[in-house]
């Protein structure tokens, strides 16, 4: 199989599309989605979801799947992936793993196991973030787990609280969890995708200019009526995070696409450094005019 993985905003849905056509002769790839948050129905503008009509009559897989009010389990989507990737091999055809979750994609390609839930430990960690906010929470974190901290986001209490649980409840390390030298789930060709930081950044800049000009603020007061606030994964997304906070009237419109835009860009640096980090990757210069054709000959290289 093949990953397709990056930050955000540096073309790796076109390439995707572009490959499902060029792999495996006439049968063709099939997208298994690595987005966290894709994976949330009516999140669409502010995920850059490929509508049906842009797919490119390519089947994808694991989008829409949960309700915004449902909270996230890297588990769960572990079992789904994998069951998707098996039904597509059994098929004949590639699986294509596309997104920018770095422990999604992970989840899917190694073998990794995650621990249950404790509802005590779970309770009182989520009882201090209502207290007191994510920021007391992950100093905690930084101190106990530095590597964990660089891979989330000071504001992503959910994370925060997942984290220092595993913790709590194994004694070891977050990212004990995650091996140095990875277990392979899955035979599979890692593409990476990047562009020239500057460039990168005013592409993120255009892209939270598109999701206001195509509607993100009303698709995110329709989705209040539908769990959002209370959707403890889904109210943490980017861009979602900030227009909640502009509807609840802590910040005006032009703060929240301002706030938009920095932790994006924020986001994106985590990325980097996160895919970075693991030496599997083939990167490729999304600018570059061969793209295609450097990314197929990179999967004929390691298939």
């Amino acid at each position: 199989m093949v990953a397709v993985v990056g930050p955000t905003a540096a073309g790796k849905t076109a390439l995707s599309l572009a490959l499902a056509h060029r792999l495996a002769g006439d049968g063709g790839a099939e997208v298994v989605n690595a987005d966290s948050m894709q994976l949330y129905r009516g999140m669409d503008i502010g995920t850059a979801k490929l509508a049906p009509a842009q797919r490119a009559g390519v089947p994808h897989h694991l989008l829409d799947i949960w309700e915004v009010s449902r909270t996230a389990s890297v588990a769960e989507y572990q079992r789904l992936a994998r069951a998707a990737v098996d039904g597509i091999l059994a098929r004949g055809r590639v699986p294509l793993l596309v997104g920018g979750s770095g422990l999604y994609v992970r989840a899917v390609l190694d073998q990794l196991d995650f621990p249950g839930t404790d509802p005590a430990v779970r309770g009182e960690l989520e009882a201090e973030l209502a207290r007191s906010g994510p920021g007391p929470l992950y100093e905690r974190l930084r101190a106990a787990d530095p590597a964990a901290a660089a891979a989330i986001l000071p504001g992503n209490g959910r994370r925060i609280v997942r984290a220092l649980e595993v913790i709590a409840l194994t004694g070891a390390p977050f990212t004990a969890r995650l091996p140095a030298a990875p277990r392979p789930a899955y035979r599979a060709v890692w593409l990476g995708v990047d562009r020239d930081p500057a460039e990168l950044s005013a592409r993120v800049a255009a892209r939270v200019q598109r999701m206001w000009a195509a509607g993100l603020v009303d698709e995110v007061r329709g989705l209040v009526g539908q769990g959002l606030r209370e959707g403890r994964t889904a109210r943490a997304a980017l861009g979602y995070q900030q227009v909640l906070a502009h509807l609840a009237g802590q910040t005006t419109e032009a703060e929240a696409y301002a706030a938009t835009v920095r932790a994006t860009r924020r986001f994106v640096r985590r990325q980097r450094s996160w895919f970075r980090r693991d030496p599997r990757p083939v990167w490729l210069d999304a600018a570059r005019p061969d793209l295609v054709g450097a990314a197929l000959a990179a999967v004929a290289a390691g298939g």
